[in-house]
């Protein structure tokens, strides 16, 4: 790519714009993109995202796909400017999360949801990095467990320099403000608080992908944002390899595996909401609700926060909608139906009723 982009540079005129279109889940691929861009002398000066799937595009329905494409806007680098100095990218970082913030807004109220909203905020990342490029670190980054175990040319080159930050660094913060951002949406009751990442990941990952499997990779990248070690903290827990994909469980999966932790939420909310989930599915709403009251969790702010963030981004069941989530019933379309039908009977006084099912009924009342 960047003999490409070094042939498109020769080829424009000073004052040209390259308009360039892309669209990858994948950060290790816009990574390489904008490595490439910088390297042929270019820099992203705008970017837009623009809704080019339709809905039931059949390879991408059921997938966490994205249905969006993203329009980089580049320029010709010139020489730096007065008031444009290099920057250490631990000065540039809190730049680079503030045009990500500046704009997370906008691109959700034009619509961008799930995978897309977070590469919509790819683009402000991106552009606030390459005006400053290249960017040095005052700390190194650690050594990644890839080169410590294998230290071929194919994965590494051989100049791998720990004081370079990268594209790489730019979209991890732009993740971890929209992140932010969205856990700040699903959690809107008058009280501020910050779920255990566990649970910030199980709902991060239904919000983003919208879909029960997606790549372990983007995965693994949500994990890191949280704080969570992949294999150790989240598969076997709330999720399994699959090949390269990662599948979430619903509350009897978990029941099933062994992998529900303590109904009080010392190792993490979810767990306390998956046992309630699979005591109202598999006894009554009522013996749900003893059980979280007899953990001494019933009145807890941190558990009622968690309780809506799930509701909002689990997929609602046919006995709300009207049809079914997707071709074959999801299985936790039936942990949103007993914990939406368990806040109405314990909690409706505190956790309002979820915003996507509100919308819903409003869109086909």
């Amino acid at each position: 790519m960047a003999a490409i982009f070094t042939e498109c540079r020769r080829v424009l005129e000073p004052d040209g714009i390259m308009t360039l279109m892309f669209t990858h889940k994948a950060t290790g691929a816009w990574d390489a993109l904008t490595k490439g861009l910088m390297e042929a002398g270019f820099v992203i000066t705008a970017s837009w995202p623009i809704n080019t799937e339709a809905e039931g595009s059949l390879h991408i329905k059921d997938k966490s796909a994205a249905n969006s494409t993203i329009f980089l806007i580049c320029r010709p680098r010139t020489e730096r400017v007065e008031g444009d100095d290099a920057l250490y990218w631990e000065d540039l970082e809190p730049k680079v999360r503030a045009a990500v913030r500046s704009r997370i807004k906008d691109f959700q109220d034009a619509g961008m949801r799930g995978v897309d909203l977070y590469l919509s905020c790819f683009g402000p990342a991106l552009e606030e990095f390459s005006r400053h490029w290249p960017v040095r670190r005052g700390t190194p980054r650690p050594v990644p467990e890839a080169k410590r175990r294998q230290r071929q040319a194919e994965l590494f080159e051989d100049d791998w320099d720990p004081y370079l930050a990268t594209p790489e660094d730019a979209l991890d913060a732009a993740r971890r403000e929209v992140k932010r951002w969205r856990m700040e949406s699903l959690t809107h009751m008058q009280r501020q608080v910050e779920l255990d990442p566990l649970t910030e990941w199980f709902v991060l990952a239904w919000d983003a992908f919208q879909a029960p499997q997606f790549p372990y990779d983007e995965g693994l990248r949500l994990a890191r944002v949280v704080g969570l070690d992949m294999d150790r903290d989240v598969i076997g827990r709330v999720a399994e390899k699959k090949t390269s994909n990662v599948i979430l469980w619903d509350s009897a999966m978990r029941a099933a595996k062994g992998a529900l932790g303590p109904p009080d939420g010392s190792r993490g909310w979810i767990d306390a909401i998956h046992h309630a989930a699979h005591t109202g599915r598999t006894r009554t709403l009522q013996a749900a609700q003893e059980l979280l009251e007899r953990s001494g969790v019933a009145q807890e702010p941190l558990l009622l926060s968690a309780l809506e963030a799930v509701l909002e981004v689990l997929p609602p069941s046919r006995a709300f909608t009207g049809f079914d989530p997707a071709d074959a019933v999801l299985p936790s379309a039936s942990d949103f139906e007993v914990l939406e039908n368990l806040r109405r009977l314990a909690f409706a006084d505190r956790v309002d009723k979820p915003t996507q099912l509100a919308l819903w009924q409003e869109d086909n009342a």
